[in-house]
């Protein structure tokens, strides 16, 4: 049998979904006999391989890498699985747009500063987008996973369910904010 190949990332979020990934514990062994994982916090891949058969997103989309970043995944991936409800909804970090992009900066680097006080990050730091947003908005997504975090068992039941090609009712796993 051939195994899925998987990748995963955090973007814009916390990474308690990953944390909830690794909560899976035993059953992380149970998987591995049906998936590689080919890129991922988890392992040292540089670069985003082609040919993905599933790649798990958790986190919002507020950078301009952000975007580069998932539409590279689109490319390359079979599917696409939203995990969390950052990567759902937006989520915390899209309180940001409560606010503005430009009231946030200035309350990060001006009114909060202990040190560069007043001075913007100009080297090394990708630009905010004006509103952050949820997977969708920016890519075609094929599953959708809240949770916050999304916990371990809904998790396995999901990734099993893609590898098994049979459907799942997620509801019966989790929901928003769960």
């Amino acid at each position: 049998m051939k195994k899925v190949r998987v990748g995963t990332i955090w973007l814009d979020g916390c990474s308690g979904c990953h944390m909830s990934f690794l909560d899976m514990d035993e059953r992380l062994v149970e998987l591995s006999q049906y998936m590689d994982v080919v890129y991922s916090p988890y392992v040292d891949a540089k670069e985003i391989p082609s040919d993905i058969d599933l790649f798990i997103v958790e986190g919002a989309l507020s950078t301009d890498h952000d975007i580069k970043i998932i539409k590279e995944i689109r490319k390359n991936s079979k599917l696409i699985l939203a995990l969390g409800d950052c990567a759902v909804t937006g989520n915390i970090s899209a309180m940001k747009n409560l606010f503005g992009t430009e009231a946030v900066l200035e309350k990060g680097y001006f009114d909060l500063a202990d040190i560069n006080k007043g001075e913007y990050p100009s080297e090394v730091v990708p630009t905010l987008l004006d509103k952050v947003i949820p997977l969708n908005e920016a890519i075609d997504v094929d599953y959708f996973v809240p949770g916050c975090p999304t916990p371990a068992d809904a998790i396995y039941e999901v990734i099993k369910a893609i590898i098994e090609n049979r459907e799942i009712k997620i509801s019966d796993y989790t929901r928003f904010g769960k």
